[in-house]
């Protein structure tokens, strides 16, 4: 599981730097001084990205054994400015620390 949380920490930093990028810098410049070419140029490269997010947090999800609803949550984290590199703080903490995950049941 450690390759696929270091897939998804890289993933979650890199979706939130560029969306901050497209919502701080790029719809300022398109929508208050008429100039789309950072909207243009890092919109789609977000898009695709988030889609590599999703992929990711999938597999760390499957592999972790999530529930739905954490799956979906981190998922969606990709989509507010911020919220990605907050999800990644809690999915590191939670996978780093097994006393807080869900105890398997002891054969016996």
């Amino acid at each position: 599981m450690g390759g696929a949380l270091t897939r998804y920490r890289a993933i979650a930093w890199i979706v939130g730097v560029v969306l901050i990028v497209l919502v701080v810098i790029g719809m300022p410049l398109k929508y208050a001084f008429d100039n789309p070419v950072v909207v243009e140029t890092v919109g789609p490269a977000h898009g695709f990205l988030y889609m590599v997010y999703l992929v990711a947090a999938f597999d760390l999800g499957r592999r972790a054994d999530w529930p739905l609803k954490r799956m979906l949550a981190v998922m969606l984290a990709g989509t507010v400015p911020f919220v990605s590199f907050y999800a990644e703080r809690r999915v590191t903490n939670w996978l780093h620390r097994p006393a807080e995950r869900t105890p398997e049941p002891v054969a016996g």
